[in-house]
């Protein structure tokens, strides 16, 4: 029995290390401004930080979701904004291991930063959206954005991405492992039980990324987000359909003035060839199903009660 439990966590220990190294690699890949754009940018930052530039009176802006959902499609127009001082997952002075420092320090970060916004991707801590809203103080409220995506779509891009890692922590999870793990971190008694029932030995790669993309997302229910007025709701493929519009609104929602250059690296995507349906367990498929009609009638509503606040 020693043998075997020994076994299980060094095979646990390496799964956490090669989903760390692919998450490193996608992050590295898709966040990074390419050397002109990141120049310009800094230079647009030196020069609002000489005129404008006052610390302890920035705006934390947190940015949730599930991985490979559009958060870095988003970010990236941020990060070309002057006022904008931005901390994605990679960056050590806000994470380690992709995971949020403690609160002291980010409440520091916050305070310290002679910009107008400070905006963080903590997407493994994406459960602690409300804790890190209601308990870091800062001179300003903060504002949080949370970002989701088809489950197709997110499946595809997770899988393509990350390979089975969905798969390997769901497995470990359904057996009562790896519990201090951040896929764990948030999840309810009901997320739990699902992981349970549904995760056998034939799962596929694909219907253990859309069983995440449900447990993950069903989190932004389960804590009460949506009825959050500081908290707003993204759909990524409204944005690709409506770039201009949606940023708008987000705009108005971080009291930013909107600019035609926080878009212009999305183009819009009006139709595209439809590409045939992943082979997805059908309850699992049906649940998600659910949960994306929940999320449009919320995504929907977040934007009417900010186009008449």
């Amino acid at each position: 029995m020693a043998t075997i439990s020994r076994t299980r966590r060094l095979r646990t220990r390496i799964a956490r290390r090669v989903d760390w190294a692919k998450q490193r690699r996608a992050v590295i890949g898709d966040d990074k401004l390419a050397v002109g754009e990141r120049v310009r940018a800094e230079v647009g930052r030196w020069r609002w930080r000489r005129v404008n530039g006052r610390p302890g009176a920035a705006t934390p802006v947190w940015v949730a979701g599930v991985q490979r959902s559009g958060t870095n499609m988003l970010v990236r127009g941020f990060q070309i904004s002057p006022e904008f001082d931005v901390h994605n997952e990679d960056d050590r002075r806000a994470f380690r291991r992709f995971r949020l420092r403690p609160d002291g320090e980010i409440r520091e970060l916050v305070l310290r930063s002679p910009y107008r916004y400070v905006l963080f991707k903590p997407l493994n801590d994406s459960h602690r959206i409300a804790g890190l809203l209601d308990t870091i103080e800062t001179s300003r409220p903060g504002r949080a954005i949370w970002i989701y995506r088809s489950m197709q779509g997110r499946v595809r891009s997770a899988v393509e991405t990350f390979g089975p890692a969905n798969l390997v922590i769901l497995r470990e999870l359904s057996h009562g492992h790896a519990l201090d793990t951040w896929q764990a971190a948030g999840l309810s008694d009901e997320s739990f039980e699902l992981i349970r029932r549904l995760v056998h030995g034939e799962m596929s790669a694909e219907s253990a990324a859309a069983l995440f993309w449900y447990v993950r997302n069903a989190i932004y229910f389960e804590q009460g987000l949506h009825d959050r007025d500081d908290v707003a709701l993204v759909s990524y493929d409204a944005f690709l359909r409506a770039p201009e519009g949606t940023m708008r609104s987000l705009c108005r929602f971080l009291d930013y003035e909107y600019r035609p250059r926080l878009i212009e690296h999305i183009a819009p995507r009006t139709s595209r060839r439809p590409r045939p349906p992943l082979a997805i367990d059908p309850e699992i498929a049906e649940l998600c199903a659910e949960m994306l009609v929940r999320l449009d009638l919320a995504s929907d509503e977040k934007a009417r009660r900010l186009a008449v606040a």
